[in-house]
């Protein structure tokens, strides 16, 4: 299994950034994916993620109405499209696959994790 985060790097304030996580070893319907970020100094915390069936999406609220969540399945790729970028976005963010509660109840519940992407946002 690998999941492999890319698309990180410095963006200003208020632009934009497009994270990816391609998934190998795993079919994207068998676990719930997302993300989730952790600033220097700060604990790690669930942002965002999509469940296998695709039906529901879960956002911290401080993302709402900012970032977005999609998967492409033909290419078990799973996406998050970081619009308005904030300093407080500042993180490294990792992709992770578990099961749906895992992103809001402790991620010490996930299954696989990928190695970290940092985003950079300057104010």
């Amino acid at each position: 299994v690998q999941l492999q985060a890319s698309g990180g790097g410095l963006a200003q304030a208020g632009g934009s950034l497009r994270l990816s996580c391609a998934v190998s070893g795993f079919t994207l319907d068998r676990y719930a994916i997302g993300w989730f970020r952790q600033a220097p100094g700060k604990e790690r915390e669930a942002v965002s993620c999509i469940t296998g069936s695709g039906a529901s999406t879960y956002y911290t609220d401080s993302v709402k109405g900012r970032f977005t969540i999609s998967r492409d399945i033909a290419k078990n790729t799973m996406y998050l499209q970081m619009n308005s970028l904030k300093a407080e976005d500042t993180a490294v963010y990792y992709c992770a696959a578990g099961p749906p509660w895992a992103f809001y109840s402790g991620s010490a519940y996930i299954n696989y994790w990928g190695q970290g992407t940092l985003v950079t946002v300057s104010s």
